[in-house]
């Protein structure tokens, strides 16, 4: 057993907030903190994923740089290159995406639509739920 993207994603509210490339980065963590989130997805007019901005993004380059949160746009602190997955996928695969990139959220995407968002939190959660089934099982099984 292996719990998929599609699988979290019923457990959890699927509320995606996303934010416009030319919106201060003032605004973008105004919502992060209304939302209490930590990244936002940045999409163009079409609704197309075209960054991501995180705290991370916040603290590194506004507040490190000492540039102005009111004065800077959310695309000029975005990650551009987003990794994403799909609702197919499994957990430990995304996590492993995590793990190698030291990302906290993963925007999921089917037909280059944005559909939501996982956080890391959110996957550790369900493997640790797959392990504790694997466990039941494996000791039913034992035990005969």
């Amino acid at each position: 057993i292996m719990t998929t993207v599609a699988q979290v994603l019923q457990n959890k509210d699927n509320s995606v907030y996303t934010i416009a490339p030319n919106a201060s980065v003032r605004s973008a963590i105004k919502l992060m903190a209304e939302k209490n989130i930590g990244a936002l997805v940045v999409t163009n007019e079409d609704q197309k994923v075209v960054g991501i901005i995180s705290e991370r993004d916040y603290t590194h380059k506004i507040e490190l740089q000492g540039r102005s949160s009111l004065t800077t746009n959310v695309d000029q602190i975005m990650t551009r290159n987003v990794i994403t997955v799909t609702t197919g996928m499994e957990i430990n695969q995304c996590l492993k995406i995590m793990t190698d990139g030291h990302l906290r959220h993963l925007p999921v995407v089917e037909n280059e639509r944005l559909l939501a968002m996982v956080a890391i939190g959110d996957l550790v959660k369900a493997a640790m739920e797959d392990q504790r089934i694997l466990i039941e099982q494996l000791q039913h099984y034992i035990s005969g």
